[in-house]
């Protein structure tokens, strides 16, 4: 037997408990090591842990050995160090969700990809481990509530007790769970229950036979648990919780922090290099530090020492050591991935114990070639690629550009979206109230379209499922229309319905302000608005443009009615001039566009077949906001027009499989082989 520990309230039980083990020991032939025993002891160390006052700590030991574990390298690494904590994840708040990105690494078929998400959860543990976290140790007769949280990421509970001797409430246990991939497929409600059921498996050895609350933040858990007919996982989970004696209270306000587990895996043993060593030994292998060194044997210098057999050179007063040049690349790497730090950052961090000679642009070169810097910041400065405007044709109803508006509050006639087509000369517009986004419904109004004004000869859309499906292709190529598809994540591209698209929720949201459901009644009206309102590009109405008479209005009607047969007659000697007037303009306009985009921009970075990239995140849902910018790498497989390519994932790494993307959204993959 080993690591024995016999609490006692005050030192005379302390005595009588004593007794009582020792007569054991003794009837039962127990050898006893008394060196290895102490008595009496207010505070102790036990199994990694400090037991003083009622209360439990981490070994100043143990939180030394995690606050200078080494950088992470491998997978093995990894494993290790998430050993060492997890054994104190009791401790931490959120333990298993500040953990994710370094145990997502351990998954079966996993690559070994260290950037700045997982360095910034090593350096957090660290962190929270270094503010000496305590927790109180469970008293049966003390008031007991246990705060449950959940989420798609995670599960977290935190068992909490009321001190008589300061009359608060202290945590006790920790306790933190990541989803797995069925759970992520739970509702909202589902994640609660969860979250209740396995705080009460972790904390069963306490509250089991004590009442006790469950504070939760779900106000549907109170009610629903105590109905008569439940979905079976549901009930299997509330029969469950039937061997306990709780009570449950909704909690309103900011939600509770996470709480963690306790696990013990196997012990670790933090093994560092002797830096010194490895210093010697490569200046020794460096040819011109080893001339140095031996010129000052017998020529002392103003500007070099040796000091412990390592050569210096002093610079403003201050002895740098002289870094050969192999361990250059490496000496900067490190201190780059300290926080990933920018340039003028990192050669400061490392000017201030070393000397590199060109140490600016030995950084600038390691910087370009961090993966983790290329996946994660922007680009910075004047973005690539100057403005390709879309070539105009002289005639109206030549092209159009189409898009879907919503999801809008869906109506009594189930309408959830708008589709829109603009015509791309006139400006003319055509709304469509829709109940879907599909092919089909999209196919069925151009073809409502085509029986009144025909069919253009080309089509320009975003990559919408309707517009990627292959019915709507096939629909393309039967009516000998030519569809052009922008590229993902550049609303640019389309520009002209980009912008008429917030006119058109703006509008609409003001025009149904009193009755949000009846968005569709005045879908026809605010079409009338838009044709009829004068624009900038073509210096008149998209009606006037497109049909050379003013629009009838309940204003003016008797007037247009009187003027309609001169309007009429003049109309095909006027449309020509019209519409060269038109074009003129779009052109003058487009031309003044031009001029102000390119200031900030500068020529597209030419890729060429096969180059290895990294593309722009264009999605970021639920919880993405702090993933990496940029996925890769990407190998480039065709080489279009107006800086646009076509690339294919060469690795097993977060994004699509094969996608579109232009020269603004790419990055150069960097040349491993390189070294600063």
């Amino acid at each position: 037997m080993d690591d024995v520990v016999i609490p006692a309230a005050n030192e005379s039980q302390a005595l009588e408990y004593r007794k009582i083990v020792l007569q054991v020991a003794c009837d039962y032939g127990l050898e006893i090591n008394f060196k290895k025993c102490q008595f009496l002891h207010n505070t102790i160390e036990f199994l990694g842990h400090i037991i003083e006052n009622g209360r439990l700590f981490p070994s100043p030991s143990k939180i030394k050995a995690v606050i200078n574990y080494p950088d992470l390298k491998n997978i093995k690494d990894v494993r290790r160090f998430l050993g060492l904590t997890g054994y104190f994840r009791k401790f931490l708040p959120s333990y298993s969700t500040i953990a994710k990105p370094l145990s997502d690494l351990l998954r079966k078929d996993s690559l070994f990809q260290f950037y700045a998400e997982q360095q910034t959860a090593f350096q957090k543990l660290k962190y929270l481990f270094s503010q000496q976290p305590v927790l109180s140790i469970f008293n049966q007769n003390f008031s007991t509530e246990i705060h449950t949280d959940a989420s798609i990421d995670g599960l977290g509970a935190v068992l909490l007790q009321k001190s008589i001797h300061d009359n608060q409430f202290h945590p006790v246990f920790y306790m933190s769970k990541k989803t797995s991939d069925h759970e992520r497929k739970y509702t909202n409600f589902e994640l609660e229950v969860l979250a209740v059921v396995k705080a009460l498996k972790k904390f069963r050895i306490y509250v089991l036979g004590t009442s006790f609350k469950i504070i939760t933040d779900c106000d549907a858990l109170v009610k629903t648990l105590s109905k008569k007919e439940l979905n079976p996982r549901i009930a299997r989970w509330a029969l469950y919780l039937q061997e306990f004696n709780y009570t449950i209270e909704h909690r309103t306000g900011s939600k509770m922090a996470h709480v963690n587990a306790l696990s013990r895996p196997p012990h670790c043993i933090l093994i560092q290099n002797s830096v010194h060593l490895q210093f010697l030994k490569a200046q020794q292998a460096d040819d011109q530090i080893t001339t140095i060194k031996t010129l000052l044997e017998t020529t002392p210098h103003d500007n070099y020492i040796v000091k412990n057999k390592l050569l210096y050179k002093t610079v403003n007063g201050t002895d740098l050591l002289v870094v050969p040049d192999e361990r250059q690349a490496n000496i900067i790497k490190t201190a780059h991935e300290r926080g990933y730090f920018a340039v003028l950052r990192t050669q400061d961090l490392v000017s201030k114990d070393f000397y590199i000679p060109r140490l600016k642009d030995k950084v600038e070169k390691c910087i370009q070639n961090c993966v983790t810097c290329i996946l994660t910041n922007r680009k910075r400065g004047k973005q690539d690629g100057t403005l390709n405007q879309i070539e105009k044709n002289d005639l109206p109803l030549h092209t159009f550009h189409l898009d879907h508006l919503g999801p809008l509050a869906t109506t009594s006639k189930k309408y959830k979206h708008v589709f829109a087509v603009i015509d791309a000369f006139s400006k003319f517009t055509w709304l469509y109230p829709t109940r879907s986004t599909n092919a089909a419904e999209v196919i069925n109004r151009l073809e409502n379209q085509r029986h009144v004004f025909g069919n253009p000869a080309r089509i320009i859309t975003d990559k919408g499922s309707a517009f990627t499906s292959s019915a709507f292709e096939d629909y393309c190529k039967k009516q000998n229309i030519l569809h052009i598809s922008i590229t993902t994540g550049l609303p640019r591209s389309n520009g002209q319905i980009e912008k008429q698209n917030s006119t058109i929720i703006s509008v609409l949201s003001k025009l149904s302000v009193d009755d949000p459901e009846k968005w569709y009644s005045h879908v026809p009206h605010l079409q009338e608005i838009l044709n009829s309102t004068f624009q900038r590009n073509i210096k008149m109405t998209p009606f006037e443009l497109l049909f050379g008479t003013k629009m009838k209005s309940c204003q003016d009607i008797e007037i247009v009615e009187l003027l309609n047969d001169e309007i009429t007659a003049q109309f095909q000697e006027q449309r020509d001039a019209l519409r060269q007037d038109a074009k003129k303009q779009i052109y003058k306009v487009q031309d003044e566009n031009r001029r102000t985009y390119n200031l900030r921009r500068r020529q597209a970075h030419k890729y060429q077949l096969h180059d290895l990239v990294a593309i722009k995140r264009t999605q970021f849902g639920p919880g993405l906001k702090l993933k990496q910018k940029y996925l890769g790498p990407y190998k480039v497989t065709k080489v279009k027009h107006n800086d646009t390519y076509d690339v294919e994932k060469c690795d097993f790494v977060d994004g699509p499989s094969k996608t579109s993307t232009c020269a603004e959204f790419m990055k150069l993959w960097p040349n491993q082989t390189n070294s600063t």
